[in-house]
């Protein structure tokens, strides 16, 4: 098994609250947003301020009670990476100044990253390859954003998160992990990796260079799969609804985790929505989540939280961790 040892997450010190969208948007109300997605601000990172500054600053928080020596590998999820090479891992691990025998790789994924990091750590630690690994999720989402697209823009936040993944004692609980590809051009920037001969989807009103959502599909695609893989991680693993003591998704919008929560038949105390300040802050939404649940002291020792992550890709990934 494994254990989640520590956890700590940055936003940046700019903030988009939905007074602000109002006055550029009038036809849509500060409480209309709120009601709709259940987010009333989000931070945005500066336009010199990448997912490597703000990594750099979540893992300096961690690294004020944690030796950044015992740290032998660096998993860092993003889709806005620093370049295309070289890795922003291996650049983290200079900025940080951790040891330089220890392995560090970058991976792309949105939603589901956290979980997925998760996975990928777990086998790092049962190959015996690392005991002790940083698991970064960092993203810039709305430097992909037209800054007409209101829609994109009341949902979006940036943020990083890091946390440390250490062997632990204990039940050794499994992954369900999923793909679906048809999917990718639900949620998708066309143009600035290497792709020239694309075609912009005719309802894309604005440049290829920024982030298309098709919102209805991408709730579809959420309705249809994520019931079902919360039933195959209780059924891999041994358990029942009753054996979890918290639900922790990803943090899309309230109104998508609201009609999650009831086809899945989740207790309400059971399921814990925590975006209102953030907004979707894409692979940091369940860390940050979890984060604030330790603060506010909701976890204790034994718990059983069932975490699940889902999105562009497509992709979607559960498992079961114990505090």
């Amino acid at each position: 098994m494994m254990k989640i040892s520590k956890i700590e997450y940055y936003l940046p010190q700019q903030v988009l609250t939905n007074e602000d969208l109002e006055k550029q948007f009038p036809e849509w109300s500060s409480e209309r947003i709120q009601e709709k997605v259940g987010i009333s601000q989000r931070h945005i990172s500066s336009d010199s301020e990448t997912v490597l500054d703000m990594a750099v600053q979540s893992s300096e928080k961690i690294f004020e009670n944690y030796d950044r020596n015992r740290v032998d590998f660096i998993l860092f999820c993003t889709q806005s990476p620093e370049y295309f090479l070289p890795t922003t891992a291996c650049i983290l691990q200079d900025r940080l100044g951790l040891r330089k025998n220890i392995g560090a790789i970058d991976f792309n994924l949105g939603c589901s990253g956290f979980v997925y990091g998760l996975a990928f750590a777990k086998g790092l630690i049962a190959g015996g390859i690392a005991k002790s690994i940083l698991l970064v999720t960092s993203e810039t989402y709305t430097k992909h954003i037209h800054p007409d697209d209101k829609g994109n823009r009341s949902i979006f936040g940036d943020a990083s998160a890091s946390a440390i993944i250490e062997k632990a004692e204990g039940n050794d609980y499994q992954f369900c992990l999923g793909t679906d590809g048809s999917g990718a051009e639900n949620l998708i920037v066309k143009k600035g990796a290497f792709k020239k001969d694309f075609e912009l989807n005719p309802e894309h009103k604005f440049s290829p260079e920024n982030i298309y959502m098709n919102g209805p599909e991408i709730f579809n695609f959420t309705i249809e799969n994520i019931p079902g893989l919360v039933k195959e991680t209780l059924e891999v693993n041994g358990l029942t609804m009753d054996d979890i003591d918290h639900f922790v998704f990803h943090q899309a919008n309230s109104f998508m985790l609201n009609y999650l929560r009831k086809k899945t038949k989740i207790p309400a105390e059971n399921f814990y929505i925590d975006m209102e300040k953030t907004g979707n802050t894409v692979s940091a939404t369940i860390p940050i989540a979890l984060k604030n649940m330790m603060d506010k002291g909701m976890l204790k020792e034994g718990d059983k939280v069932l975490m699940a992550g889902f999105g562009v890709g497509y992709s979607w990934g559960a498992t079961i961790m114990e505090i």
